[in-house]
């Protein structure tokens, strides 16, 4: 009886394309919102809010509750955290999920609110590896997109296979990331 290694190629290629399915949209998310990091942040939402507030007359002998007090002007008494004078001119307050940074002249002051992206938050967080048992499982998924791309190119037969145009596919394939590596090296 002859060996069937075709039916075997279809039934491997088949196989890790729904085991690493998961995986593969997880790297591939991540992969795309890496891409573009000049352009957004992709774990966190980063938003500005002007604000104005009232200070007291002794503004740096300020105290935790009258502090407290300030940020209640902007609602934000109730996440409040601590706060410090990075120069004279100028009060840094940290709130939870951002921080204010205050005019101490003018009581001008700039809320910055961060908060995770959905999705992408999570996806970069196993992008980067975080624990060795993912690393083990990350190389494990880059081995099988290797036997991916390989089982690929033996499962159709004939003119559209590898000895057709599944060969010139093939070719410029591999001719598209070595043209970049040439011009970007």
């Amino acid at each position: 009886m002859k060996f069937n290694w075709r039916k075997w190629i279809r039934v491997i290629h088949r196989d890790f394309g729904y085991l690493f399915f998961g995986t593969t949209i997880v790297y591939g998310l991540s992969g795309i919102a890496l891409n573009h990091l000049d352009e957004w942040n992709p774990n966190y939402i980063i938003e500005n809010r002007a604000v104005q507030v009232k200070f007291p007359e002794n503004v740096y002998g300020l105290s935790r509750d009258d502090v407290q007090d300030i940020m209640a002007q902007i609602g934000e008494e109730r996440n409040f955290k601590n706060f410090y004078f990075p120069d004279d001119q100028s009060m840094k307050v940290f709130i939870r999920g951002g921080s204010v940074l205050f005019n101490l002249e003018t009581g001008q002051g700039i809320l910055e609110s961060i908060r995770r992206r959905p999705v992408f938050h999570e996806v970069n967080f196993l992008h980067y590896n975080p624990a060795r048992l993912w690393t083990w499982f990350s190389d494990l998924f880059a081995g099988a997109l290797i036997v991916l791309a390989v089982t690929g190119l033996f499962m159709i037969k004939g003119k559209k296979g590898i000895t057709g145009r599944g060969a010139w596919l093939t070719a410029v394939g591999i001719l598209i990331p070595l043209a970049f590596l040439l011009i970007y090296l």
